[in-house]
């Protein structure tokens, strides 16, 4: 028998984000370690604000959403903020209320990236990878990441001469820089803003636009 197909209709339910999350789901085994971290991070949090003025987005919802974009390859801020509109995981995963609203585009891309240019940022990360080493949820295993992530989060302009003689220096924030013809490895360039991130390299016979291989 064929079913029928009822309109949607506006009503009120008593139901939670929590509740529709499902309990196996791997984001609740993160999110305990997250909320450690930002517990331990609260009166970094205190000094880094004034108790005055009008209210900004919090430090904790700011950077559970870095690390909301980082798992699922989230393109932008814009496209973060669009999405928690409808997407009851992402408000689960920052404590927000279904019915609370979603972040304006603007003022969390100033939010976050005033966040960002503290330490904080960094204590942050620190704080959860040593929770997960504990936990042993690491691998040392090369992994895969979204090539576009890449190139906005440590971009091939990122990558200087170790020996320091730049052919390429120039004073600008974002500059255009024509590297044909110029020989990058390993050895001879490192990120400016990782060193410790290898050389990114396309797998043989995959287009540009796959996935790229990245050893820890």
């Amino acid at each position: 028998m064929r079913g029928k197909t009822d309109t949607q209709v506006t009503m009120l339910t008593l139901i939670t984000a929590d509740q529709l999350v499902p309990e196996d789901h791997p984001i609740r085994q993160i999110k305990p370690i997250v909320d450690k971290a930002l517990s331990e991070l609260s009166p970094t949090f205190n000094q880094m604000y004034s108790e005055t003025g009008r209210p900004s987005i919090p430090p904790e919802h700011l950077l559970k959403a870095c690390l909301l974009i980082a798992l699922y390859s989230v393109r932008s801020e814009r496209q973060f903020c669009e999405r928690l509109h409808y997407d009851l995981l992402f408000k689960w995963f920052l404590d927000l209320n279904i019915i609370d609203p979603a972040f304006d585009a603007s003022t969390f891309s100033k939010n976050k990236e005033r966040l960002l240019e503290n330490e904080v940022a960094r204590n942050f990360l620190v704080v959860i990878l040593e929770e997960a080493r504990q936990r042993k949820l690491l691998s040392e295993d090369h992994f895969t990441v979204d090539g576009t992530l890449l190139e906005a989060w440590a971009s091939l302009k990122s990558f200087s001469p170790k020996d320091g003689n730049d052919a390429h220096g120039t004073e600008e924030k974002n500059p255009s820089i024509d590297f044909h013809g110029e020989k990058r490895t390993n050895d001879t360039h490192q990120s400016t803003t990782d060193p410790r991130r290898s050389w990114p390299r396309k797998d043989m016979g995959r287009k540009p636009n796959y996935a790229l291989p990245v050893t820890c």
